[in-house]
């Protein structure tokens, strides 16, 4: 492939200029609202700016020296390299990070000039200290990366077949032709949890040499270059190890640069635009549509390019009947949040997620991850309320009851071992109840629905009714990641149930008191639904005010992620800068991103498998969903009457004009669209 010389500079600023001229040319793209940033510095997020596209298993992105979970921290200038692939906020040491390229012979001392990074939806550049340029696009399996060198003579880049963020058991590169090089990747998903495999090849603009260093990473040089940069195409498999052979050298080049930059563009355009806000601040609307963002990360589609097959959990290859295979979960953290509202606004793609999931219960499921995985992943628990929930939201699952036997299973192996592994048990037996009567199985939905209510009787009495001064420890009594006043509300379809053992009032005056005391913990997931509990205790404004404090506002957490602070943080849980979460707050793969997006519109699913809405004042004026495949149909969210917008506290809602009468509404009316009014 022949490339013109042109000076690294001006090559570098012509890219920065062409993607600002693409996106000034939209005016006021909904992308001029997305900070990427947010959440990158130090572990207040564990996120990054790297070049994706939603549901992409790429993402491009430095990795710094020393790194944080996701590689990326904003604030640590010194980096090993840039590689291809993570996950966003997953916690433990992170997942991903293969194929790392660094632009320098040594490697020994490189930075980012952190005046000159841009990061964008689709798109990453900065310049490094030693004066090479770098600029990155994504498509869902390919990075595409530019090295601009100052120094014609001195082209060389480092590729390490082994970087990745947790343990590797086999990787390897060799040189196949001239401009290309084949390797794999088998590592260690999260937390070390089973392995994922990654087939990929590397294709240069120019011809290369490549030989190995004493420290075993491959170094590459460009005797035939005459540009002053390279550009580099990883193009990764999906476990399949001859689907690489199916795709020609000309398909990997047929698209230039600023075409791929566009087209990531168009598909986050595309995606964010289902949402329109008015109203607030605009540090509140970038925060708003950067969690957006962070929501469509994954899953990763990960059907082969002719869109066949698909790598199963039991390591075989698949045929993909009808629908196109998604992977790469974290359903513990994601499930109440960020799967509901794909659902909600993302439906042409759902059906195709929600039979993926499925298909896990038929080619093979653990709670964490198995030996076969395509793609980094986390956990696989909680997939039946997940399921569950879509069905009831309408969304087609047809192969929900060849998955049906594989859910028998793995309910009668829970672990109860705990008293929140006990709560969490009673809400998967319930969902399995559920999920038993709406497939017509009566004997069923009897047996499992019985065995959730036993298992929630025989936990719930004895330790989490009567309340006492241990309730403030964090891991008391064996408790995972959180206090007995946090996991007490865990199981929230057994709210009646908590309502006959102490009575209403006195439940009520107890959640108050959760709040009043500052026991909530917004940093991690086990209570994040119970700011939406006040509705069914009879005092739905509560929720409002609560929720907008937390989202907007100066609040005091003692509690992190694994233990209480030594001095509790006083602060926003979500601002508008690097540092924008709480400390030691992991976004948890779109979990906390989905949950503002839900507190920002007024709706939030607190029964995951009901496909019902809490309703409370949303933070903006104005919301407006655009919903279906075809994004035709239309919901209004808004508030109205003296005090609105304010904290007044809001008297009722109307749907299409008539009185609800309560605070609720089905997730099946909402697709139907109309108006939702908050009258104050």
């Amino acid at each position: 492939m022949k490339i013109k010389p042109f000076n690294a500079h001006s090559l570098a600023l012509l890219f920065a200029w062409a993607f600002c001229m693409t996106t000034n040319a939209q005016q006021s793209s909904v992308l001029d609202n997305v900070n990427l940033y947010i959440g990158t510095a130090d572990d207040y997020g564990q996120m990054t700016p790297g070049a994706t596209v939603p549901y992409g298993q790429i993402q491009v992105s430095p990795d710094s020296k020393p790194r944080q979970h996701p590689g990326y921290d904003y604030e640590v200038p010194a980096i090993s390299g840039f590689s291809i692939n993570r996950l966003s906020g997953v916690g433990g040491s992170g997942c991903g990070g293969n194929v790392s390229l660094m632009p320098d012979a040594t490697g020994d001392d490189v930075r980012l000039l952190k005046q000159t990074e841009v990061a964008k939806p689709g798109y990453y550049s900065v310049q490094l200290s030693n004066g090479v340029w770098f600029t990155a696009t994504a498509d869902r399996r390919m990075a595409v990366e530019r090295f601009s060198f100052p120094d014609p003579k001195n082209q060389v880049l480092l590729l390490n077949p082994r970087s990745a963020f947790d343990k590797v058991f086999d990787a390897s590169f060799d040189q196949k032709s001239p401009t290309m090089g084949q390797g794999l990747a088998e590592c260690a998903n999260t937390c070390g949890r089973g392995h994922y495999l990654l087939h990929y090849r590397l294709y240069a603009s120019s011809p290369f040499h490549s030989e190995t260093t004493d420290d075993g990473r491959k170094r590459l040089t460009f005797p035939e270059l005459s540009a002053r940069y390279v550009e580099v195409r990883i193009v990764v498999s999906t476990g399949l190890a001859d689907e690489l052979d199916k795709m020609p050298e000309q398909m990997v080049w047929r698209t230039d640069f600023l075409t791929m930059v566009e087209r990531a563009q168009r598909q986050w355009e595309r995606l964010l635009s289902t949402i329109e806000v008015e109203g607030g601040t605009a540090d509140q609307q970038t925060i708003f549509y950067t969690s957006l963002y962070r929501t469509f990360h994954s899953p990763f589609q990960v059907t082969d390019r002719q869109m066949t097959r698909y790598l199963g959990t039991d390591g075989q290859s698949h045929e993909a009947k009808g629908f196109q295979y998604y992977s790469s979960w974290s359903l513990w953290d994601t499930y109440r949040t960020k799967f509901p509202l794909i659902t909600l606004l993302d439906e042409g793609r759902s059906s195709d997620i929600m039979q993926s999931l499925s298909q896990l219960y038929i080619t093979g499921k653990k709670d964490w991850s198995t030996n076969y995985e395509c793609v980094p992943t986390v956990r696989t628990e909680h997939a039946i309320a997940t399921l569950l929930d879509a069905y009831r939201q309408g969304i087609g699952i047809p192969t929900l009851r060849d998955a049906y036997p594989g859910m028998v299973k793995e309910v009668k192996r829970l672990s109860m071992k705990s008293p929140d592994q006990c709560l969490e048990a009673s809400g998967d037996f319930w969902a399995l109840g559920q999920l038993a009567s709406e497939l017509g199985m009566k004997e069923d939905a009897e047996r499992w629905t019985r065995r959730g209510q036993e298992v929630f009787d025989s936990i719930w009495p004895k330790e989490f009714q009567h309340i006492d001064e241990t309730y403030t420890k964090m891991k008391g009594n064996g408790l995972y990641q959180g206090t007995r006043w946090q996991y007490r509300w865990g199981a929230p379809m057994y709210l009646p149930r908590m309502i006959q053992l102490v009575g209403k009032q006195k439940l009520a005056s107890q959640l108050q008191q959760f709040f009043s005391k500052e026991l909530y913990n917004q940093g991690n997931e086990p209570d994040i639904h119970v700011p939406f509990l006040f509705g069914r205790l009879g005092m739905p404004q509560e929720t409002g005010s609560i929720v907008r404090s937390l989202a907007t506002e100066s609040v005091t957490h003692r509690y992190g992620g694994n233990d209480a602070y030594p001095t509790p943080f006083v602060g926003c849980a979500f601002v508008n800068q690097p540092r924008g979460y709480c400390p030691e707050m992991d976004e948890d793969d779109g979990a906390m991103s989905a949950w503002y997006v839900f507190a920002c519109i007024g709706m939030y699913p607190l029964v995951v498998g009901e496909a019902i809405y809490e309703l409370f004042p949303p933070l903006f004026n104005k919301v407006t969903l655009h919903l279906g495949a075809d994004r035709q149909t239309t919901v209004v969210i808004k508030k109205t009457g003296q005090g609105a917008g304010d904290k007044e506290q809001v008297k009722y809602v109307t749907w299409n004009g008539k009185k609800l009468p309560d605070f609720r509404i089905s997730v099946k009316e909402i697709k139907q669209g109309g108006t939702l009014t908050f009258v104050f």
